[in-house]
């Protein structure tokens, strides 16, 4: 078989078996096999089901002052119930890689064999990280605090990550930039707290329905007159929730948000401003309002340096038609925002859309519906290791 027949099979029995959060045992199970016999340093996490493991690299230079560089995949799934007709689909109800993660951790594998053959000309070391829990549950920030960023001994030089795309992007092109390529991530939770009563008399009642809505279409209007477009801010009202029946005025109306934002000023800045309308409008009304501003992953922030780097070995390693600026970031989040904002390094998007789908309408990540195409799967292995191989050598 060559290396994308096993690479396909990986990523396929992964596929079978989506396990989410932090503790993946069926996945760690699967990725130490498939790393089994290769000359690794392996160790696993103890709060998490991650996989860390060090190549150490047999080229010229000093033994104690080796560059590393390092690689990441993440490996759960959703809490989706998968829609797809694949032979491979999910067994489990309720539980599916709809995001692509499968992709990622098959592609880190072949990276780790392809590296392997390598290893005598490696100029340094190299971290192969293997995450659970990046769907919110901050596994990135855990992996470096069980000091990923410090298993080859020297802090990496550089970290490389990649996402697929389900739709919007061209099968196989790999798109990067530097500066923001991804937002922060924060919620925001109101509760607007009032008096309730009969609906049919509101005036011997203090309504907390109205105000909360007040203050729904207030934050969008406090965003678009408050920030520079050029510097954007999304605020997206997800859940509202109010009341049992239609004449009887609760006492508290709640709704949640999502909040996104392209750099730590604007995020500031939103986080004081949000809960400062809120309060008002209801004040205004009479009424109390409990605001809780939960913070979430930071921006994804690509070195400029590292990201050129990134775009250069693409043209170079994959073909001058295999790369892409990317126009504008994009407002989804990543907790590999997390090593970024400790290591110079670049995280890429690759479109994985099958062939067949039309880009505009193909279900998105995420989507019960979501399929990748495996055919990327050699070419993301190869990228990942070109870049820690050439990014020592540079070392």
């Amino acid at each position: 078989m060559t290396l994308q027949d096993d690479l396909v099979e990986l990523r396929r029995a992964l596929h079978r078996e989506p396990e989410i959060g932090l503790d993946l045992p069926r996945t760690q199970e699967k990725v130490l096999a498939a790393l089994d016999g290769l000359p690794l340093e392996i160790t696993t996490g103890e709060r998490l089901s991650s996989v860390t493991a060090v190549l150490r690299g047999g080229g010229p230079g000093p033994a104690d002052h080796r560059p590393a560089v390092l690689l990441r995949a993440d490996m759960d799934a959703l809490p989706v119930h998968e829609k797809t007709d694949v032979p491979y689909r999910s067994r489990f109800d309720g539980r599916m890689h709809a995001c692509g993660h499968d992709l990622h951790t098959a592609m880190l594998v072949g990276a780790a064999r392809l590296l392997s053959e390598r290893r005598a000309d490696l100029a340094g070391d190299v971290v192969l990280m293997f995450q659970p829990g990046e769907e919110g549950e901050e596994g990135a920030r855990l992996m470096i605090e069980e000091g990923v960023l410090d298993a080859a001994g020297a802090r990496p030089v550089a970290a490389y990550g990649m996402h697929v795309f389900s739709t919007t992007i061209p099968r196989g092109l790999f798109l990067t930039k530097g500066g923001p390529v991804l937002a922060a991530a924060d919620t925001l939770t109101v509760t607007v707290r009032g008096r309730g009563g009969h609906g049919s008399s509101p005036h011997r009642a203090l309504d907390p329905i109205p105000a909360a809505c007040e203050i729904v279409t207030a934050l969008q209007t406090h965003v678009t007159r408050g920030y520079d477009v050029f510097d954007p801010v999304v605020v997206t009202v997800g859940s509202f929730h109010a009341g049992t029946t239609d004449n009887v005025i609760p006492d508290e109306a709640t709704f949640e948000a999502t909040v996104r934002t392209f750099s730590a000023g604007s995020r500031d800045r939103v986080r004081e401003g949000l809960v400062r309308l809120a309060r008002g409008i209801g004040e205004a009304h009479g009424l109390t309002v409990d605001c809780a501003f939960g913070i979430g992953y930071p921006v994804t922030v690509n070195d400029d340096a590292e990201a050129e780097f990134a775009a250069h070995t693409v043209r170079e390693a994959l073909g001058q038609d295999r790369y892409f600026p990317l126009p504008t970031p994009a407002t989804g989040s990543e907790d590999f925002s997390y090593v970024l904002e400790q290591v110079p390094g670049a995280f890429l998007v690759v479109g994985a859309c099958p062939p067949g789908r039309d880009l505009a309408t193909a279900p998105a990540n995420h989507s019960a519906e979501a399929e990748f195409d495996d055919a990327i799967l050699s070419d993301g292995a190869t990228l990942l290791t070109e870049l820690a191989v050439r990014r020592l050598a540079r070392a």
